[in-house]
């Protein structure tokens, strides 16, 4: 049957996947700003360390620091806690010779303790390179650093007066990186996103509008279809009364005619009269089996369970056990009785036709407000992508007349299986 608000429900499903696509650029945005930020915040911090390291801590430190002179140290200690801490993200400084002695700190339990420097880190005590990376607080020298929590270092080179080489280190603390990451997202971030759902905004009357035109044209669509339907059912119901009216009347008549001729004709004769008779009730009877699936009259007289009843017929005639169950609540509209004896009539084609069944069940039912159409038999079985010899075009057919209501067609066959085909419509 037809879905109910097909507009606001293409609409919903734009808002929906604006929504989530919103959402998803905004994580993925969130993501980016923050390595964004993080790299921007560690190029920062390495301009600041080097800004200090060659103008302020490398004038001032002399030969002297490095005897342990408390004067010198004193005078390092001043500048180091005026320029270096006081006002910034520094919460620590340290200075190291290659032997692994520190020979200054803000921090005066560190100086003069001596700490093995891998290999590989002596690199740092030379050139003009800056390197970060994120503290290791499990490390001795770090275990005054403990209580601020994660921090970056970032060292640089010095030399003194005399020329010893020194790694001069600077401890930041992780807010340093983080408010880059939600600064660079104030600036950039928020412009986006304000973008991306003024977008999905402006979009959303076109979306209204073509779900207008779709709607409007699946409503033309099913009325055409609907007149067609009425049209072809109009042609049917004349068709079958012009035949019973007409042809079969008339051999009706030359039935009656051939076997009272054949009852006064000579030996030699009436046998041939008798057969032409019997012959011609024969067609008779296949015309009118004929205008029930033209027409079925009991579908329109007496209801579905009726003209159900009269489709099964031929199937008993062949010596297969039929089984008819009709829900006490199938009254149903007269377009999805119609749309249920094409389906069933179809079906039980297809079971006499091309199954070779011992048995067949037809069952109607409603539940959960849709009507269900079940018709299934013990025979041969087919693919129903290929559909029974000879069968393509009818299986087709009744898909598209499925499709055309809204309704859901499922066939369940296999070779050698049996075949069941269920067709259920919203009511």
């Amino acid at each position: 049957m037809e879905p109910q608000n097909p507009v606001w429900r293409a609409v919903a499903r734009y808002l929906m996947s604006a929504v989530l696509a919103v959402v998803a650029i905004s994580v993925l945005g969130v993501y980016l700003f923050e390595r964004s930020g993080e790299e921007e915040a560690i190029r920062d911090a390495k301009d600041q360390t080097r800004a200090s390291a060659k103008w302020a801590v490398e004038p001032a430190l002399t030969d002297g620091v490095i005897r342990g002179d408390e004067k010198a140290l004193r005078n390092l200690d001043t500048i180091v806690l005026e320029r270096v801490l006081r006002g910034s993200s520094v919460v620590r400084v340290k200075i190291w010779d290659r032997s692994g002695r520190i020979v200054y700190s803000d921090e005066p339990a560190l100086i003069g303790a001596r700490y093995p420097i891998a290999p590989d880190e002596l690199k740092e005590f030379e050139g003009t390179r800056i390197d970060a990376e994120v503290s290791d607080l499990s490390k001795p020298e770090n275990r005054f650093e403990q209580h601020f929590g994660k921090l970056l270092e970032v060292y640089a080179a010095l030399q003194t007066p005399s020329g010893q080489q020194l790694r001069y280190e600077e401890y930041y603390r992780s807010s340093f990186i983080s408010a880059r990451g939600a600064r660079i997202f104030r600036e950039f971030g928020v412009v986006g996103l304000g973008a991306l759902i003024l977008l999905a905004l402006i979009q959303l009357p076109l979306v209204w509008q073509a779900a207008h035109r779709v709607r409007r044209s699946q409503r033309e669509r099913v009325e055409l279809l609907q007149r067609a339907v009425d049209a072809s059912e109009i042609e049917r119901r004349r068709i079958a009364a012009d035949l019973h009216d007409g042809v079969v009347q008339n051999l009706a008549g030359v039935s009656y005619s051939l076997t009272a001729a054949a009852n006064e004709a000579p030996p030699e004769l009436a046998p041939l009269l008798r057969e032409a008779s019997a012959q011609t009730r024969q067609g008779i009877r296949e015309l009118r089996s004929l205008l029930v699936e033209i027409y079925p009259p009991e579908l329109h007289r007496q209801g579905l369970e009726a003209a159900l009843g009269d489709l099964l017929a031929p199937c008993m005639s062949r010596g297969v056990e039929t089984r008819l169950r009709v829900g006490p609540d199938g009254d149903f509209p007269a377009e999805v009785q119609a749309l249920f004896f094409r389906a069933a009539q179809e079906a039980l084609r297809n079971v006499v036709k091309h199954s070779g069944a011992r048995r067949v069940e037809v069952d109607v039912e409603r539940r959960n407000g849709c009507a269900t159409l079940r018709v299934t038999d013990d025979g041969s079985g087919f693919d129903p992508e290929q559909g029974p010899d000879g069968a393509h075009f009818g299986l087709r057919v009744l898909r598209d007349l499925v499709r055309e209501v809204g309704g859901d067609l499922e066939i369940d066959s296999a070779p050698g299986r049996g075949t069941t085909v269920c067709l259920e419509v919203d009511v």
